[in-house]
């Protein structure tokens, strides 16, 4: 039973090898679609690990908690790896998702206090984030129809208000403390400290590589020369676009710098969670 649930959960989270999917879902989806997927539908398959495995099955989430560590930890890394070698904006970002899932999910199956916690504030952090990673390139992609990397350059001296919420949710992306994205991961690091060390390390290199391919990312896109004359006819963001882009940003800082009211809300849950697990 316990296999039955994590089949279904594993794709929809998704977990490497069954993370293929997204990719081509984010491509070919417009704009709205690639938020409500990223920010929304990924998110229940943590909620039903969380609430249907653990919750129904402690004895045997305990046993296949090294499976879900391994897949997690490939994940992580081969996915990163993966992110560093795309050409499409989108695909980047999609890349860059299934490597946040493998934190969640590690998270999850510490099955330590710690561990759910982050697990918990990292996807609701992800939500944020990604939804607004996307936004970005729908921005560019209204302006100019092209989500490659090699088509900008320089936006930085035409949108220079674009630049400054895109660094933003680069940094977060990356797990920058004083942003959401840092408070998730940390705790899931501490979660899987308690469990394995080897976890720990290896799923700390692949913040390294997150590192990496955001910050090259922005810098192709927003720094350097205008390459294409085309571009300077782009307009910076509208008051829309802004109201939005602040918005998201608020609550990225927000819950970066004072996570508590989070923790408050799950903390009986968990409590509860951690209880049933170590009963049986």
């Amino acid at each position: 039973l316990w296999l039955a649930f994590f089949s279904s959960f594993a794709v929809k989270m998704p977990m490497w090898p069954v993370h293929t999917w997204l990719p081509d879902a984010h491509v070919e989806a417009p704009t709205p679609g690639s938020v409500i997927l990223a920010a929304i539908l990924l998110k229940m398959a943590g909620y039903g690990f969380i609430r249907f495995s653990i919750g129904l099955f402690p004895v045997a989430s305990d046993y296949f908690t090294y499976l879900i560590f391994a897949l997690s930890v490939i994940a992580i890394i081969y996915t990163s790896l993966v992110a560093l070698m795309q050409d499409d904006m989108k695909k980047l970002i999609a890349y860059s998702s299934v490597a946040h899932m493998g934190f969640v999910t590690i998270g999850i199956f510490s099955l330590t206090k710690q561990g759910l916690e982050g697990s918990i504030v990292q996807m609701i952090s992800h939500g944020f984030i990604s939804a607004a990673l996307f936004l970005s390139v729908g921005v560019l992609y209204d302006r100019f129809h092209s989500r490659m990397i090699s088509s900008y350059g320089g936006l930085v001296h035409i949108m220079p208000k674009y630049a400054l919420f895109f660094m933003i949710f680069t940094l977060a992306a990356l797990g920058l403390p004083g942003t959401s994205g840092f408070v998730g991961e940390f705790l899931i690091l501490i979660g899987a400290f308690q469990v394995s060390i080897l976890v720990t390390i290896l799923a700390t290199f692949g913040i390294i590589l997150a590192a990496a391919y955001m910050l090259w990312l922005y810098r192709r896109v927003i720094f350097g020369r205008i390459a294409n004359s085309d571009l300077k006819n782009m307009k910076d963001l509208n008051k829309m676009e802004l109201y939005i882009f602040s918005s998201l940003v608020i609550l990225v800082i927000f819950f970066g710098i004072y996570p508590d009211p989070l923790f408050k809300t799950v903390d009986i849950s968990i409590n509860n969670l951690i209880d049933n697990y170590k009963i049986n």
